[in-house]
């Protein structure tokens, strides 16, 4: 945005220099009309007198013009430049300002991202830790089921064994005992009927 008092002073200087140039042009038109007025009456040495004076005063005036012109010329860009460094000076001093709360918190979000980073990787070692343990413990249980298994089988084998040795002893006493009972009977009947034999014979 432009300043207000840099329009005015650019504007103020360019009627100046226009209406010293319309000056300039006035006063030779009239120098031309004096000229042309008095040539009839006037010597042809004082015409070119009073043409050399006219002359060497309109140098002077352009002079003095053109310095005044360049004067204010100079001012409106002094101002102009004056102006365009301050604005610069205030703008260039926000966008530091900006830039430098821009790298606090880019700082911030990368301090942020090494903690999330940090915390991942923790996460993930535990993560890690706790399936190298649960596989441990997998492995621990697998093991004792299979040997619980082999024990069982081992267990029903030996009860299958004891069973099976103790119906053949269960067996083996049993017949010995029919066959005992047998020969009891026997040998009582046979003493029984011997009695009886004895009896009938005696």
């Amino acid at each position: 945005m432009v300043p207000s008092g840099r329009k005015h002073t650019g504007k103020s200087g360019k009627k100046s220099m226009e209406d010293q140039v319309i000056r300039a042009y006035e006063f030779e038109k009239e120098d031309k009309k004096d000229l042309r007025g008095s040539e009839e009456d006037v010597p042809e040495a004082d015409i070119n007198k009073a043409l050399l004076a006219k002359r060497k005063r309109l140098e002077l005036y352009t002079k003095a013009s053109l310095k005044t012109s360049n004067q204010k010329i100079e001012h409106v860009w002094k101002t102009q430049q004056e102006q365009r460094q301050k604005l610069n000076q205030e703008y260039s001093q926000q966008f530091v300002t900006l830039f430098q709360q821009w790298e606090m918190d880019m700082q911030k979000i990368e301090e942020q991202e090494e903690k999330l980073a940090n915390l991942f990787r923790q996460q993930q070692k535990i993560f890690q830790q706790s399936r190298i343990v649960q596989s441990q413990r997998l492995k621990t249980v697998r093991q004792l089921y299979e040997q619980f298994v082999k024990n069982m089988e081992e267990l029903e084998k030996n009860h299958d064994n004891l069973l099976t040795g103790a119906q053949n002893e269960l067996k083996k006493e049993m017949s010995m005992l029919q066959k005992k009972i047998m020969m009891e009977t026997q040998q009582q009947e046979m003493a029984s009927v011997r009695k009886s034999l004895q009896s009938m014979l005696f």
